[in-house]
């Protein structure tokens, strides 16, 4: 598919796979209009970072009031791209991102669900000590990308997302109770009702 310049600049701002971690000590703007705090899968977030990079790309930040931004056991996103992408663009994007890491990490993975013209990524993927011999970060992360309008007519694709994350020696555990409990974040997020957002230059 033929991307402008534009879309494709963005896109690599979104499918970058890098762990995210908010700013601290520094204003935040709120670019979306999106009602907070974030209430969600019995957890409340507030947001904690924002970034609006370029004229079409802006992305958003939630954590609980009592996680370390550095140090988050789980995270709300919310990210939109203005223009003419579509949610399976993006979504098809990031699955091809991670069928090539894939190949150096055996730990990465995904599922995919499509329903009502929205594509559902749930994906594991990890990074390891400096040393390559435990694994320093695990995370589980779902991701749910949908067409939207905002309030001022403005077309894009919106991604809501929740990173839930364990670091160390706790990825056993981390895995034990994914593989008892990943329906619950999997529909959470899936019949999260999702406000109507507006745009803020």
């Amino acid at each position: 598919m033929k991307q402008s310049p534009k879309i494709t600049i963005t896109l690599l701002a979104i499918l970058i796979t890098g762990f995210s971690f908010g700013q601290t000590g520094k204003a935040v703007t709120e670019y979306l209009g999106v009602p907070g705090p974030v209430v969600i899968d019995n957890g409340s977030y507030g947001l904690v970072w924002s970034s609006h990079p370029s004229p079409a790309y802006y992305k958003q930040e939630y954590i609980a009031a009592k996680d370390n931004v550095e140090r988050f056991k789980k995270m709300v996103l919310v990210e939109v791209l203005t223009g003419d992408a579509k949610p399976a663009d993006l979504a098809q994007a990031k699955i091809a991102e991670l069928n090539q890491l894939k190949n150096t990490n055996p730990i990465v993975n995904y599922e995919v669900f499509r329903k009502n013209g929205e594509v559902l990524l749930d994906f594991l993927v990890s990074e390891n000590t400096p040393d390559g011999k435990k694994i320093n970060i695990l995370e589980r992360n779902v991701y749910r990308y949908r067409a939207f309008t905002d309030k001022a007519g403005k077309k894009g694709v919106m991604l809501f997302g929740v990173s839930e994350r364990s670091y160390g020696n706790d990825a056993d555990i981390f895995l034990s109770s994914l593989k008892k409990n990943k329906p619950v974040l999997l529909n959470a997020v899936a019949g999260f009702t999702i406000p109507e957002i507006s745009l803020k230059n």
